[in-house]
């Protein structure tokens, strides 16, 4: 099953290049011969459709990153969003999304960098 990722299929990495957690994702990939595809929100959007794929597989509480400078300048925590209203938040701004956003296997997802998951799930 993980032989298709080192072969290259099957996964993509959404964030920003910018993005220190980004970055070391992307690192962890190369370093482990791992292909992957690579989505950068400024170049191109996430859009709802792609957000609520991700939402079959992990908790909005997990996704929706109201720990962002982008969370605090909207003032979003005064809006008491419902789940909702956080998607069509994370469409209309993708800074809003915790980053990184990993896509492999076809249909499976992980957020965040945590170097000891990414061991277990990709090597």
């Amino acid at each position: 099953m993980l032989i298709n990722l080192k072969l290259g299929k099957n996964m993509t990495i959404y964030g920003i290049k910018t993005c220190s957690t980004v970055g070391k994702a992307r690192k962890f990939m190369r370093e482990n011969g791992i292909e992957f595809d690579f989505v950068d929100y400024k170049e191109t959007s996430v859009d709802e459709t792609k957000i609520r794929q991700w939402l079959e597989q992990i908790d909005i509480k997990v996704l929706f990153n109201t720990r962002g400078t982008k969370y605090r300048e909207l003032k979003l925590k005064e809006l008491t969003l419902d789940d909702e209203g956080k998607i069509a938040w994370m469409a209309r701004e993708n800074y809003l999304i915790k980053r990184p956003v990993i896509e492999y296997d076809k249909d499976k997802v992980v957020v965040a960098y945590e170097e000891a998951l990414y061991q277990k799930i990709f090597l």
